[in-house]
């Protein structure tokens, strides 16, 4: 599985420390930024992120701000991104394994490292289970941003 990570200054130090737990594991992690504390803005990572799942240069992706929040409302603005903030590890799994989240997001001045590493590990170690009532709450989800986006709406999906 290809993995990117990418932070805002506020998610930084927590970033490379992630970056790092993922590179001893022997993930296949690319970091896309940022690479120091310089005051940053975190849609532009979302957006990097975003981008690297949508053109298949990655399968899944994990963002890092102050808090989590803004960075996963920018990327829930990217057709095809899942992404969910969690602070549990029961979320990590579950938002994996019944929503097919895509993009792990942690806040660094919520979480700490020791919690980081394990949502990381939960997350990454969930697979969606295509039980049938999962897909067809996927199917409504994606139904949703085909109505907002203009995209053709998804068969079976009423919202």
């Amino acid at each position: 599985m290809k993995l990117v990570i990418a932070s805002d200054h506020a998610g930084f130090e927590l970033k490379k420390t992630v970056l790092q737990h993922l590179q001893d594991k022997k993930w296949d992690v690319t970091d896309l930024g940022a690479y120091d504390t310089k005051p940053s803005d975190y849609p532009d990572f979302a957006v990097l992120v975003g981008d690297a799942l949508r053109d298949g240069r990655a399968d899944r992706g994990i963002l890092i701000c102050g808090s989590g929040v803004g960075v996963s409302v920018a990327a829930n603005k990217i057709p095809g991104i899942r992404a969910g903030i969690c602070h549990d590890t029961y979320s990590a799994h579950q938002g994996v394994e019944h929503d097919d989240m895509n993009v792990l997001v942690l806040g660094a001045r919520v979480v700490g490292v020791a919690l980081a590493q394990d949502l990381v590990d939960a997350y990454l170690n969930a697979t969606f289970t295509k039980e049938e009532r999962h897909v067809r709450r996927l199917s409504k989800v994606k139904a949703i941003e085909a109505k907002y986006t203009g995209q053709k709406k998804f068969e079976g999906a009423k919202v």
